[in-house]
């Protein structure tokens, strides 16, 4: 009875300190969830500190500098002001009251789920925890992670031989644990981050209690469910069903070009059914951390339940292989113009992964590049957001932005990011031809623009 009251105490002691923005959160991950997710609690006054192992991230934020586009200098400075700071010392986590965890869940060589950000955040949280914190996982990953993965490293790591809260052995020398998935949106500025609704799923319904507290004093509406791995597969199924329907649109463009139609022309007819339609879009391949990672964390942990998930393995199957798509296409209409693409010089028009955004990770793009320079193209990029293209997980460009100011210099200008900043008209005029994966051009009459 002692044990539970001294639990139920240091729960109450949370939630206080949290409604008077007293507790002490720490962000571990400082990128385009992390760093977002750290201003909206510095917003509500709550003192915030940001972890990262990336140490060029920590002086820019100590200098009140950003390096995400999105996010201006001077939101920075108005956190420090309040109190947010960054720093790469783990040791510090013994400070915090709630430890929120926003690092990168990639796919390794194999397509497999590669938990080594998760898991080595894990070792150096461990040793400095203490009783009476939460420790909350936003990162993407498969129903389990939370559970089978890091509680057992944080459990049998830290020093005081401290335990993850179930109810059914409540003490004084516990931690709560929950997950709750991030919903951040690179560039959609029609939703208020505050007005994303927040799923949480805690290990017991002390650790729901209190996250769903604590997403509470930043975000409009908390949704819980059952359990992490209820929350974990939530954020699967928005992913994958994102991914099945652009697959399903991918499909039907590379239909619809053979068929001489008009997939826009189509996609925008349908979208005037006020019900049991929602419109997407095709395009040159997925990008992003999440959807054309997910379907495949999903597909691995399937596998253990003897089960197969045919359908989301062939919307994946579709999606990778529209950069090759591109590449057939671009080839097919340097051929027109009676030039081989072995030679060739092209410029890569956008290599964001959406359009209107800083962001590289899984774009396309970069795949293109690379399909390009194997079939012997000299090949050329332009992006406002990125002057330069280096070396990243799963790519070696090297390569410097181009000018956009002799545009007849290319035997082909190649779309594929739509960014907003581009002046098309006058991309169409001054280039020999545009091969168009984004229907950036639409609206625009010239024998120089191909469809793809």
């Amino acid at each position: 009875m002692t044990a539970q009251l001294t639990s139920s105490s240091l729960l109450a002691d949370l939630k206080s300190r949290i409604e008077a923005r007293k507790a002490r959160v720490g962000i571990i991950g400082l990128g385009y969830v992390g760093l977002p997710l750290a201003l909206l609690y510095s917003e509500q006054k709550f003192p915030v500190t940001g972890f990262d192992i990336d140490q060029k991230k920590v002086e820019t934020l100590a200098k009140g500098g950003s390096y995400i586009f999105r996010i201006s200098p001077e939101e920075i400075q108005s956190a420090k002001t309040s109190g947010f700071n960054a720093t790469s010392d783990y040791a510090r986590i013994t400070e915090m009251d709630a430890i929120i965890i926003c690092v990168p869940t990639p796919l390794n060589e194999y397509h497999e789920p590669d938990l080594s950000y998760i898991t080595n955040t894990a070792h150096a949280v461990a040793p400095h925890l203490r009783a009476g914190q939460i420790v909350i996982l936003e990162s993407t990953t498969y129903p389990g992670t939370t559970e089978e993965v890091m509680v057992p490293i944080l459990e049998k790591e830290n020093r005081a031989g401290l335990k993850a809260s179930r109810q059914s052995a409540a003490s004084d020398q516990e931690f709560w644990v929950a997950f709750s998935p991030e919903r951040e949106d690179p560039g959609n500025t029609s939703v208020a981050r505050h007005d994303i609704p927040k799923v949480i799923g805690g290990l017991d319904k002390q650790a729901s209690e209190i996250a769903g507290v604590l997403y509470g004093s930043i975000f409009r509406r908390t949704v819980p469910v059952s359990s992490p791995a209820a929350a974990e597969m939530t954020k699967l199924l928005e992913n994958i069903y994102r991914c099945v329907n652009i697959a399903l649109v991918n499909e039907l463009k590379l239909l619809c070009l053979r068929m001489n139609l008009d997939i826009w022309e189509i996609i925008d007819a349908a979208s005037t059914k006020p019900f049991g339609f929602h419109p997407f879009y095709p395009g040159p391949g997925l990008g992003g951390h999440c959807i054309p990672v997910d379907p495949f964390y999903l597909s691995w942990k399937a596998k253990e339940f003897d089960f197969r998930t045919r359908f989301i393995e062939l919307a994946g199957e579709v999606n990778t292989a529209m950069p090759y798509h591109v590449i057939t296409a671009t080839i097919s209409a340097l051929n027109q113009q009676k030039k081989a693409i072995n030679g060739s010089k092209v410029l890569v028009l956008g290599v964001a992964y959406k359009k209107d955004i800083d962001d590289l990770r899984e774009s396309p793009a970069l795949t293109i590049i690379e399909l390009l320079q194997k079939e012997g193209a000299e090949v050329s990029y332009h992006d406002p957001y990125f002057p330069f293209v280096g070396r990243g997980r799963k790519y070696d460009l090297q390569m410097t932005r181009s000018s956009l100011d002799n545009l007849g210099q290319y035997d082909c200008v190649l779309i594929v990011t739509d960014h907003t900043d581009y002046d098309y008209k006058r991309i169409v005029n001054e280039a020999k031809l545009v091969v168009d994966s984004r229907n950036a051009t639409r609206g625009i009459q010239s024998e120089k623009i191909v469809h793809c």
